[in-house]
């Protein structure tokens, strides 16, 4: 049967997809639907039919799902970040455990055994200690701040987000209050000098805040009075960053960062070691979950203290730093200069002695690091979401560490990575999901891969 757009169509949702739409077949076609939960009866409006797939939005629920709740967020079945407000955490939880099977099952054709009980997070509101608000104006020349709509670059006005603890709230809805009345100082295509989003960032243990204009010009506001009226506000936050971005990019930050107020960081506490946070470092968005994560990588690094480490995609050395005290010699790698610089002062700050760290590409550095002679003992990889180089597996096989710890955030790109090392004389012991980020599609996993013979 051939179905047509703005048909009407009942079905029955029996799985989710990775990006959390739910999966119901009509005949031999399949539709995706978003806002849905296995076990749900729908009526649904085909939006768009291709050859085999269909894609359809809710009109109406005829019989709820048992996993089913009533979203407690005004948009968001309509923002980007939220695919998961409409049905119960443990729903969600098996939802995300369920993703990691199918990918490393079908992809990196393992056994889905492999596969141990998710971590849930602790808390599943208020976790986030990063924020990036778009701003912008509406057709009507009204400011708007919020978040994207989902698959657009339309901003949905939403000043208040579960995701985030109550001051980033706070905070957005003040900026909002100064910018409604002050249109001509948000950045348009036309005067390319305005803000274009507010970047926050939160130390959990520390209370500390980060405020960061990104705009389009240093000279966007002369009289910097939004600068100083959140400074007074708001004691908790300990620096003001202006960040520069002309570019015509979705990149949202700029090369150029200039501190207005503070010291440029904030500091955390992690793992029992403080780390300075600067605008451009990463630091896991859940700090709590990643307390979790980190010690799941600890127990499969398996170190005594006689072993020397490296860490590749290090960051600003935070997963290297937490396990440096089990170990002789830590080696982290990071391309970004800032990052290492960051790390190597997040070292010093913490009275570790025992690690150095090296700026450049990881498969680049792990190779001449092989050709050096270090052979290590363990590796620990913690990559973007496009994973690894098919190249730095091989430099990784051709050093033969003992064990191998991936860090992912993406099923997919892990799968097809546990696949090459399997190829190589590796095999993969355990993999243990962690959910960083609740409510939204997102899953990230720990895995224990060690070498055979």
């Amino acid at each position: 049967m051939m179905y047509q757009k703005n048909q009407i169509i009942e079905l029955n949702i029996t799985s989710l997809t990775s990006d959390g739409d739910g999966v119901g077949r009509a005949g031999e076609m399949v539709f995706f639907v978003p806002n849905t939960a296995v076990g749900d009866t729908i009526r649904a409006k085909v939006l768009k039919v291709k050859k085999n797939v269909g894609f359809a939005r809710v009109e109406e629920i005829v019989t709820p799902s048992p996993d089913r709740i009533e979203a407690d967020c005004p948009v968001s079945f309509s923002c980007g970040g939220c695919v998961y407000r409409h049905i119960f955490y443990e729903a969600e939880c098996r939802a995300k455990r369920q993703k990691v099977i199918d990918a490393v099952t079908r992809i990196g054709k393992l056994d889905a055994q492999l596969v141990q009980n998710i971590i849930p997070s602790k808390n599943i509101d208020g976790y986030r200690n990063k924020a990036m608000i778009p701003v912008g104006l509406d057709r009507n020349g009204e400011v708007v701040m919020g978040y994207y709509a989902r698959h657009s670059h339309h901003i949905m006005h939403c000043l208040r987000c579960q995701l985030s603890p109550p001051i980033f709230n706070d905070i957005v809805e003040d900026v909002y209050a100064f910018l409604r009345h002050r249109p001509s100082l948000v950045y348009t295509p036309q005067n390319r000098r305005g803000i274009r989003h507010i970047y926050l960032r939160y130390a959990e243990t520390t209370g500390d805040v980060m405020f960061c204009v990104v705009a389009g010009s240093r000279h966007f506001d002369d009289d910097a009075s939004l600068f100083y009226s959140l400074s007074e506000k708001y004691k908790q936050i300990k620096s003001i960053i202006l960040n520069v971005n002309a570019e015509d990019t979705n990149v949202i930050l700029g090369n150029r960062s200039y501190t207005v107020h503070g010291d440029g960081f904030i500091t955390d506490t992690l793992c029992g070691l403080r780390f300075e946070i600067a605008p451009e470092a990463f630091y896991q968005i859940n700090r709590t979950q990643a307390e979790s994560l980190y010690a799941k990588a600890k127990e499969y690094a398996g170190l005594s203290g006689k072993e020397t480490l490296i860490d590749l995609y290090c960051g600003a050395g935070t997963i290297g730093l937490s396990m440096a005290d089990q170990c002789r010699e830590l080696i982290g790698v990071e391309i970004i200069p800032e990052a290492i610089e960051n790390a190597k002062r997040n070292a010093s700050q913490n009275g570790v002695s025992n690690a150095r760290f090296i700026c450049g590409d990881a498969s680049q550095a792990a190779d001449e690091l092989r050709k050096k002679g270090i052979c290590p003992d363990v590796v620990v990889v913690d990559p973007p979401r496009k994973g690894l180089t098919p190249e730095l597996i091989d430099t990784i096989v051709r050093m033969s560490p003992d064990r191998v710890v991936y860090v992912s955030c993406d099923p997919a790109t892990l799968a097809r990575d546990l696949n090459l090392f399997t190829e190589q004389d590796y095999s993969v012991k355990e993999i243990t999901p962690v959910d960083m980020f609740p409510r939204t599609s997102h899953c990230e996993a720990v895995v224990s891969i060690s070498r055979v013979g």
